[in-house]
């Protein structure tokens, strides 16, 4: 199987690095060779997040390159537009819906740019958009909405939803553990 290549971009403390932990050892119970690899940036400040989950027969980089991200989960509009780059031809965005307004939108140094998703599709690219924020409320948790996002990625990989679940049980917090499998079943079936 030739190398798979998947971006996960966020915003610091959205649940982007469980997101990617859950995908890594999903894809490893499943027989691949699986590189993940976590760019903080300033998350600590709200900043940009970006993993990288690379998965295949045989995975020699963990970093993904331009043009080359099969899917980039985004969990917030503006760090959708701004990885898009990375996303190689017939690629596909599946992207919160919410609005963070970074830094210098909050202290009025700029405007947050209206239309985002829009013009992505405009270029040809596809997005998959999803409310996730409103669907981890319904689960019982804001905080949810990275499983709620790894629900809607499971939709297009090969591998049974019983196998995404047995993988939130193992990697999640007992406490949490319900409230994500809600999640993570809000966004498969949305």
């Amino acid at each position: 199987m030739e190398t798979k290549n998947v971006m996960i971009v966020g915003v610091g403390g959205q649940g982007s690095l469980l997101a990617s932990k859950l995908l890594g050892f999903l894809l490893t119970e499943e027989g691949y060779d699986v590189k993940v690899s976590e760019v903080h940036g300033m998350s600590q400040r709200g900043g940009s997040v970006v993993t990288y989950v690379r998965f295949g027969d045989k995975v020699y980089s963990p970093v993904v390159a331009a043009g080359e991200a099969d899917f980039i989960v985004s969990f917030e509009k503006i760090e959708a537009a701004r990885y898009a780059s990375c996303l190689k031809d017939g690629g596909k965005i599946v992207v919160n819906i919410q609005q963070i307004d970074p830094m210098p939108v909050i202290t009025g140094a700029a405007e947050y740019p209206e239309n985002v998703l829009e013009e992505l599709k405009a270029k040809g690219v596809f997005v998959d958009e999803i409310d996730a924020l409103s669907l981890a409320t319904d689960a019982g948790s804001a905080k949810a909405v990275n499983i709620v996002l790894m629900g809607r990625l499971a939709k297009y990989f090969d591998i049974a939803k019983e196998k995404w679940i047995a993988a939130i049980e193992k990697l999640v917090k007992p406490q949490f553990v319900e409230i994500n499998k809600k999640a993570f079943e809000l966004g498969y079936s949305m």
